[in-house]
């Protein structure tokens, strides 16, 4: 089941897995740098589309950014 929290958790670890700041990821989304901070607190997601950005850039699956799995790796 979807969870913010765990998405936030994870966005978290792997944009600074990656060394990258939130306005660095911000830039990427076209979005604030609140709403990345939003987004790693919990509180906020975001769309579809940009998630998929998130996961291409990360190169991630989906459903391991989402909760839905424990395997980062994409298929």
């Amino acid at each position: 089941m979807f969870s913010k929290e765990i998405f936030g958790q994870r966005l978290k670890a792997i944009r600074k897995e990656k060394k990258e700041t939130q306005d660095d990821l911000a830039l990427i989304l076209d979005v604030g740098k609140s709403h990345i901070s939003e987004m790693e607190r919990g509180n906020r997601t975001t769309t579809a589309e940009k998630i998929a950005l998130i996961c291409e850039h990360y190169r991630v699956s989906a459903d391991y950014l989402l909760g839905l799995s424990d395997d980062p790796n994409p298929r």
